[in-house]
Order: structure tokens, then C-alpha cells, then sequence
């Protein structure tokens, strides 16, 4: 985009306009201030967060170091599921050009850390556990990294 700058003899000779008033073309945005009931739906979240704080030590405390999981698999694949379709959602989206593809991607982003989470903490040792730590680097935390930085870098651009 080309600019023009006129200095102020040349709007005040200029025919036809009595005063000049000076238009900024870019101008810093003030961040609106949320409504009121977004503020307290806000503060809610938070309040329920700091009520989970305690929690977090009851069960840190007082669950069992091994547990059998009815429908294992089904969990697994059903996470893993999730990603696929938030990573190919993400893409189409991006690919598409749709700003959308933020959100798709800050969703997949936590889809593939809880994965990496929970892959490397419930595997055996040995074997399993040097898998999970090698799909966790090689694959779930860099995917992760880039859907954030796709998300981030997108809502920080203005619309």
C-alpha cells in the first residue's frame, strides 16, 4: 500500500476544504474491555481452578500406583483419533487460507501434549517407555509446537 503524506500548507491551499483534519492510517487498537458478564465467567474459571489445587494433592496422595482400565484400546484410539482429525482439520483450514484454523490448531496442539503426557507415564519400563519417549520427541511435542505456533501467530495478527 502506497502513502501519501501532504504537509499542512498543502491541505490548507487545497480547494474546496475549510479545515484539515488528520486521519491516522494505522492506529493502535485499545483491547476492549470485556463485558461484565464475561469478567465473572472469567473469574469463575479461575476460582474453580484454584478449588482444583487441593484435589491434585488427594489424588496424588491416595491413588493406587497400578490400575486396570476397562476398554484400554478404546481410549488410546479414540485419542489418537481426535488428533488425526484435529490435524487434518488444522490443515485444511490453513491450507484454505480460513482463520479458523487457529482454534483447530490450539485444540490439536493439547490433544498431542496430553498424549505425549500420558504415553511416556502409563508405559512399562524398558522398551514401551523408550518408545514412548521417541514418539513423544520425534513426533507428538514438535506437532505440538508447530499447531501452537500456527495458533499463536494467527491470533496475534489483527483480522
Amino acid at each position: 500500500m502506497r502513502q501519501q503524506a501532504l504537509c499542512d500548507e498543502e491541505v490548507a491551499g487545497a480547494e474546496g476544504f475549510d479545515r484539515a483534519e488528520v486521519i491516522p492510517l494505522h492506529e493502535e487498537a485499545e483491547e476492549p474491555r470485556p463485558a461484565r458478564g464475561m469478567r465473572r465467567a472469567g473469574w469463575l474459571l479461575v476460582a474453580c481452578g484454584l478449588a482444583l489445587l487441593p484435589w491434585l494433592y488427594v489424588l496424588a496422595t491416595g491413588l493406587l500406583a497400578t490400575a486396570t482400565a476397562a476398554h484400554w484400546p478404546v481410549a488410546w484410539v479414540g485419542l489418537d483419533a481426535l488428533e488425526t482429525l484435529g490435524l487434518i482439520a488444522t490443515g485444511l483450514l490453513a491450507a484454505r487460507g480460513d482463520r479458523r484454523h487457529a482454534l483447530a490448531a490450539a485444540a490439536t496442539a493439547t490433544l498431542l501434549v496430553v498424549d505425549a503426557w500420558f504415553d511416556t507415564t502409563t508405559a512399562a519400563p524398558g522398551g514401551d517407555f523408550a518408545t514412548a519417549v521417541a514418539m513423544a520427541l520425534g513426533a507428538e511435542l514438535p506437532l505440538a509446537a508447530l499447531c501452537g505456533r500456527l495458533a499463536l501467530r494467527t491470533l496475534s495478527r489483527p483480522a
